[in-house]
């Protein structure tokens, strides 16, 4: 099963539309920025590099894929044929620090074990520009957000560890599983394969003490904040930014 059968591709019209809608909501960042501007940008953990297909102006634009994952680069690559524009890369030691103007990590920290979390974001805050904008998109699991997926998950897969009723209680009340089961995706690159136990207010403190956090909003639906979305974004700049706009102007 590719990345898409599992995301854009699901075979759940309402999955699916979730999927591309996360896509879009991270896009609209990047609406603000005027025609002449020849940005650099970096889809950090990129998967199968649809976030970057659906990307506009990418003729204009120098677009990053890393994808560290064997597999999944090789769908990236398969992806972006006719993209010439697109530069792939599954090193990043190698990039010089400082030299992009967005980086964009997409459903990748929920998957992230707590060193890998560190390493990732590292890596992220040395190859953003010093007046760069860092965009991260993490599921939703908890409270009533968690409560739906994991109906949904128990009538896909029940008793899976995401798809057991206990585990499923404790993220609805708030208090997500710490026992989350960690595996290999590739040779030595450690996993959580399952969404649920990720806990995106852990996630934000971390990102506190790398970064300004310069805004948060839910997604499909921002209005109703945590109640009733499947997903958070977290716009983050390296240094203090030197006026009063907030991104949501970007959107």
């Amino acid at each position: 099963m590719t990345y898409a059968d599992q995301t854009t591709r699901d075979r759940n019209p309402v999955k699916r539309w979730l999927q591309s809608r996360r896509l879009s909501d991270a896009l609209k960042v990047l609406r603000s920025t005027q025609p002449e501007e020849r940005l650099r940008i970096l889809d950090f953990g990129a998967g199968n590099g649809e976030f970057v297909r659906r990307m506009p102006g990418l003729a204009s634009v120098e677009a990053w894929v890393f994808e560290p994952t064997p597999s999944l680069m090789a769908e990236a690559r398969e992806n972006l044929i006719g993209f010439d524009t697109v530069r792939f890369v599954q090193d990043l030691d190698s990039v010089e620090s400082g030299v992009f103007d967005y980086v964009f990590c997409l459903e990748v920290f929920e998957h992230l074990p707590r060193k890998e979390t560190t390493d990732a974001l590292r890596a992220i805050h040395r190859l953003l520009k010093r007046n760069g904008l860092a965009v991260i998109g993490v599921p939703h699991e908890l409270f009533l957000p968690a409560m739906l997926k994991g109906l949904f998950r128990m009538a896909r897969r029940y008793g899976d560890f995401d798809a057991r009723p206990g585990n499923i209680l404790s993220a609805f009340l708030g208090r997500p599983p710490l026992d989350r089961p960690i595996a290999e995706i590739s040779p030595g690159a450690r996993y959580h394969f399952h969404h649920l136990g990720f806990d995106y207010r852990a996630l934000r403190r971390l990102l506190q003490g790398q970064f300004q956090l310069l805004d948060r909003f839910f997604s499909p639906f921002p209005i109703l904040g945590a109640v009733l979305n499947s997903e958070v974004y977290f716009f983050l700049s390296k240094a203090p930014v030197e006026t009063s706009d907030s991104p949501r102007a970007h959107r």
